[in-house]
């Protein structure tokens, strides 16, 4: 069973196309022998791209589906449930 695209995820494909544009530019450069430096700096960017659709898509899931996924939620266990999620923004 799959679950329905949540909203965040035509920006985490936009990202994703991106950052393989970006990675594909990433082999030119190093086919046409560019500088090291530029090659390490455009590598940096590919993985704080991927990086942050990873983060969105697991913080998304958080936010929509941990909450969900419970029947009901008393107060007490909300406020960790809130915690968790501020603290997941750190990872």
């Amino acid at each position: 069973m799959t679950s329905p695209p949540h909203q965040s995820h035509p920006d985490i494909i936009k990202r994703l196309k991106r950052a393989n544009g970006h990675l594909q530019s990433v082999t030119r450069m190093i086919e046409d022998e560019r500088p090291c430096l530029d090659i390490a700096q455009q590598l940096h960017a590919v993985e704080k791209a991927i990086q942050q659709a990873k983060r969105t898509l697991i913080q998304d899931h958080i936010d929509h589906c941990l909450e969900t996924s419970l029947d009901e939620i008393d107060p007490q266990q909300l406020v960790k449930i809130e915690d968790f999620k501020a603290i997941v923004r750190y990872l």
